[in-house]
């Protein structure tokens, strides 16, 4: 399959990677979703989301790659569970829920699927919001990564990497999804619970905060919804 309006889609099975390949498919883009396992705890719950939003977005072809040296490794509350994940809000400094290199990591991989098909464009939903903590989902680094993927594939490739919430806030994201047709209720933020969404962690802040500022009630069931809410708001300023 060698397509111009193919976009290679990387989806996490979160609300931020749904947008952006909703935005690719908006674009008449066929899409080519791609998922990764990599021994995070909420592993089962994201791959459940991931096939509900590939579907959503009639993905052309999908890809599920395991990558389990991830929890070998260790070093991230994600995959590591002697390691506690947060919840006492945003702690400044890289949190201890990084997972050492993974959106490099992702999108070398997603590359190579990129060249398979021919595809000219790969894309990412980082947010910059985010990068305070995590290194890799600042634009300058997902730049760097395109300049690195060009050198080091056929120069037939030119892929371009699109990151297309890179500058939003979590309360655009959560309404620009509305405005999209997102089906919000099939994406999973939650980092520690795969049954219900603990409310408590990094993630699950951040999401309540977004929906609390966008003035708009998340269809996902929270343990403890109300009082995360109030922290999640207070964490943002």
């Amino acid at each position: 399959m060698h397509r111009e309006k193919l976009a290679v889609c990387i989806i996490s099975g979160g609300m931020d990677s749904a947008l952006a390949a909703t935005l690719a498919r908006k674009e008449g883009y066929e899409i080519v979703a791609v998922h990764f396992n990599y021994g995070q705890r909420t592993e089962r719950k994201e791959l459940e989301c991931f096939r509900a939003i590939a579907d959503d977005l009639e993905a052309t072809e999908r890809y599920e790659i395991d990558l389990p040296f991830f929890a070998q490794i260790g070093a991230s509350a994600l995959t590591d569970p002697s390691l506690e994940v947060p919840v006492d809000g945003i702690e400044p400094g890289v949190p201890i829920t990084y997972v050492p290199f993974r959106n490099g990591i992702f999108l070398s991989i997603a590359a190579a699927i990129a060249e398979k098909h021919g595809a000219k464009r790969l894309v990412i939903g980082v947010v910059e919001e985010d990068s305070s903590g995590y290194p890799d989902c600042r634009a300058s680094y997902i730049e760097a990564m395109e300049r690195a993927i060009d050198l080091g594939t056929r120069e037939t490739t030119r892929l371009a990497i699109e990151m297309p919430l890179v500058q939003m806030t979590k309360a655009q994201i959560v309404s620009r999804a509305i405005e999209e047709g997102v089906r919000l209720e099939h994406t999973w933020s939650c980092y520690q619970d795969e049954e219900q969404a603990c409310g408590v962690c990094d993630s699950c802040r951040l999401r309540l905060a977004g929906f609390a500022a966008a003035g708009v009630v998340d269809p996902v069931v929270y343990r403890k919804k109300r009082g995360a809410q109030r922290s999640a708001v207070t964490s943002t300023h």
